[in-house]
């Protein structure tokens, strides 16, 4: 369990402050214990058993005294009990998610919600144990304060009691081994349930429709069983608790009580002394070894197990199969034969579609809705893969290329803007970016206007975006892309909530920033921007400039024609010239 504990103890260290205040109050809190005996000692042989019953009553006013300072002390410790805990509970449950995060970019899979919702389970677990263990600290000192208490009060029963707490001791971290291998069982095992639960769960409808409801409860159930096995080993290592308890505890009181008179007769004790240690070990020790035995292992094995694993989830590489580089300068992105469909009996919405875009290239897509834009941008994202063809970057599949989420950058039609202030949002993709940097990005975009309305960088972003608008909403994604350092763009109707000329603006700023640039045109304006155009009709692809295709291409000379009919004061922007030789496409 030792890095799980490394990782409790990095997390605590920058709260030192608050440890020491925290300390200090839980020392002064369990002065009591270290001083009963003592006390109650002094009350016997110098008050009562002296005929002077008002002097063994003040000794036992002053331990009054003693409990209540030791009543301040634990009203005073709270405040500072909460100001070490609550920040643990944010910085792991930013752990958990940063590193699930990174995870799911490293193997360009989508992360698993079980898992995430499990890891955060474990914070909160992680956040009420350490709570308890800080504030009742105490009680795991108690039975040494209890042995130094009898020392001072008489070394002979100290030597007599000694060995016997020292076997219990012993024995309960021979428990506590066997408790850490069984609890940790039960952690793992609870996770397998959770993995094997969820795809059934989120596919019930699937299951019922396709009958595999015995094949699905099967894999669920073999994990519950797992589960359930491992719950019991714990349950019954538990029950050797109590071995402890009387090792420690009842066989010390019970060796006390029968050997008393002869301590008192050989002049090694007398009734106070007895009377002191019965209290240290009744009063004190009992109660502490109890605790550290019931409470504490149970705290201290969940504590330490459950630390370990989420060390395990947040620290180390992320788990990812061989991941290809990027061969230099190699940017271009290409289409061999691909196909795909959504279900294996479903026509294909991209059939046998072969093309080069060449790094630096800026493409249009165009085509009437439901022909496969979308789910070309997603192929060329790697967000979906073809059943049959490839999709290249930089000649390596897209789904095997090493930080694809840095290289290529989707914004799809409905922008996500997420609760924060408007510079965790623009600065998403590049943490670090200065002040000066999202200015630039924002100007370039268009959205500079916006955040000052917004109320500026600082200003906060309620969950759900509050009042912000689509239209407000893509500003904002494409100053994120845009200051981002992804090197392919692909802008899936991106600004179709923009109006033409902020269109045109965000569209001219990305052409400026360099790079590739594929735009699933919602207005024809943004295809006569583009270098080439991809035009698609759910069964051919015709790739061409505007003039060539006007002539090649009888859906796009429609698509123009409405355009044109329907458009009243956009004017024609100019068509670039640019080789057709860098541009290649078969059918």
């Amino acid at each position: 369990m030792r890095d799980g504990f490394c990782l409790l103890r990095r997390h605590l260290l920058p709260h030192r402050r608050a440890l020491g205040r925290l300390a200090l109050w839980s020392a002064v809190e369990a002065t009591p214990p270290l001083l009963s005996g003592l006390l109650v000692a002094a009350a016997i042989d110098r008050g009562f058993l002296a005929g002077l019953p008002w002097i063994g009553a003040g000794w036992l006013l002053l331990f009054a005294a003693v409990q209540g300072v030791a009543a301040v002390a634990t009203r005073r410790l709270y405040p500072w009990l909460a100001d070490v805990v609550e920040p643990l509970r944010d910085q792991l449950i930013t752990g958990v998610i940063t590193a699930t995060v990174r995870r799911s970019v490293a193997a360009a899979t989508a992360p698993g919600g079980a898992g995430v919702a499990h890891a955060t389970e474990q914070v909160d677990t992680v956040r009420g144990m350490v709570s308890s263990v800080l504030r009742n600290a105490r009680q795991f000192l108690t039975a040494l304060v209890a042995v130094a208490g009898l020392a001072l009060l008489s070394p002979v029963v100290a030597a007599l009691v000694a060995p016997m707490v020292l076997v219990a001791v012993l024995g309960f971290a021979w428990v506590l081994r066997s408790l850490v291998d069984r609890q940790r069982r039960v952690i793992l095992s609870s996770e397998r349930v959770a993995a094997a639960a969820e795809p059934v769960l989120e596919g019930v409808r699937d299951v019922v429709a396709c009958g595999a409801q015995d094949r699905a409860a099967a894999a669920v159930s073999a994990a519950v069983a797992e589960n359930a096995e491992a719950g019991r080993a714990y349950a019954r290592a538990r029950v050797a608790r109590v071995l402890v308890l009387v090792a420690g505890v009842h066989v010390p009181l019970l060796v006390l009580l029968v050997m008393s008179p002869w301590l008192i007769a050989h002049h090694f004790a007398t009734a106070g002394v007895i009377g002191g240690a019965v209290v240290y070990l009744s009063q004190q020790l009992d109660p502490a070894l109890r605790f550290l035995v019931n409470a504490g292992s149970t705290w201290l094995v969940t504590l330490g197990v459950v630390l370990t694993r989420l060390a395990e989830v947040t620290g180390g590489p992320p788990p990812t199969a061989t991941r290809a580089g990027i061969p230099a300068p190699g940017r271009n992105l290409r289409l061999e034969a691909v196909t795909f469909s959504y279900s294996a009996h479903a026509a294909p919405v991209i059939a046998d579609l072969s093309c080069d875009i060449p790094a630096g290239a800026h493409l249009a897509v165009v085509g009437p809705s439901g022909v496969g834009k979308s789910t070309l941008a997603d192929l060329l994202t790697g967000i979906a893969q073809p059943q049959r063809g490839r999709v290249l970057f930089g000649g390596v599949p897209v789904h095997d290329v090493a930080g694809l989420r840095r290289e290529i950058a989707l914004i799809p039609q409905e922008a996500y803007v997420f609760a924060g202030t408007v510079r965790e949002n623009l600065a998403l993709l590049r943490t670090g970016a200065t002040t000066t940097e999202i200015e630039h990005a924002a100007a370039e975009v268009g959205s500079g206007e916006l955040i000052d309305r917004l109320g500026g960088l600082d200003a906060e972003i309620p969950p759900g975006a509050g009042t912000l608008s689509a239209g407000q909403r893509q500003l904002l994604a494409l100053t994120r892309v845009w200051l981002s350092p992804a090197r392919v763009v692909v802008l899936d109707e991106a600004t179709c909530h923009l109006d033409p000329d902020a269109e045109a603006g965000a569209e001219t700023a990305f052409q400026r920033r360099g790079g590739t640039l594929v735009v699933l045109a919602h207005r024809m304006s943004s295809a006569l921007r583009a270098d080439r155009i991809l035009v698609l009709d759910g069964e051919t692809a015709v790739l061409g400039s505007h003039s060539d295709l006007l002539v090649r291409s009888p859906l796009y000379a429609d698509l123009v024609g409405f355009w044109q009919a329907d458009r009243t004061s956009e004017a024609e922007p100019a068509q670039p010239h640019h080789a057709l030789a860098r541009w290649k496409i078969s059918r």
